[in-house]
Order: C-alpha cells, then structure tokens, then sequence
C-alpha cells in the first residue's frame, strides 16, 4: 500500500531554516503530483505548496512565496520543503501528500488521494 513518511521538523527560533522530507512508498512516485499542507491548532488544513510530478511547475501559498521551496527527487522518491526566515505563524503540523490521479499541480485536497502522519514544526519567538 502507499506510505507517505515526513521528517526533519522541530524546534527553531525565528528567522531559522528546516528542511522537511517525505519518503513515498508502494507507489509510482514519479508520476505523481504531491503537495505539502499544514494545519496549526484551531486553524484550517492549509495548502502551502505544491509540485507537479516532474518537477517542472510549483505553486506556493502567499504566506510563504520568497521563504520556502518545495522539490522533489524522483529517483529516491522524495518530496522536500526547505523553509527558510521562519516565522512563528509557521508552528504547524506539516503533512506531505500524494495525488495518483494528476501529474500537474493540484491545489485542492480532496484530489490527494494519500497523506503521511506529520511532522511537527515549532518556530519561537
């Protein structure tokens, strides 16, 4: 079955960097769209970005656009975030997902078919 594992969250303080990953399993990682969503406590799951299965087209939240960057690496199927000049409005569980129906952006959740458990980002002030 598909297995989505996120890593590489933790404690920052303001202004730091994380680099989250996110190793796919049990399926075709490549031909998949993927996307890295984020939900804080009593707040919505929000989009923060997303990537297409090749790599070639990505799209990012305003509230990150210029600080965070999402990539992938096909050949070790995984899907990275680099977060950088963090700020403490990015505390959040952070999820990776995938969708196995589209290879081009996807901006809306219910067409991710698989999600990880999380990993945890804390940014101090």
């Amino acid at each position: 079955q598909v297995q989505l594992v996120e890593s590489g969250g933790g404690l920052v303080q303001a202004g730091g960097s994380l680099r989250l990953s996110c190793v796919a399993s049990g399926s075709i990682f490549s031909i998949n769209a993927m996307g890295w969503y984020r939900q804080a406590p009593g707040k919505e799951r929000e989009l923060v970005a997303a990537i297409s299965s090749s790599g070639g087209s990505t799209y990012y939240a305003d509230s990150v656009k210029g600080r965070f960057t999402i990539s992938r690496d096909n050949a070790k199927n995984t899907l990275y975030l680099q977060m950088n000049s963090l700020k403490p409005e990015d505390t959040a569980m952070y999820y990776c997902a995938e969708s196995l129906r589209n290879t081009m952006v996807i901006r809306t959740a219910l067409l991710y078919d698989y999600w990880g458990q999380g990993t945890q980002v804390t940014v101090s002030s």
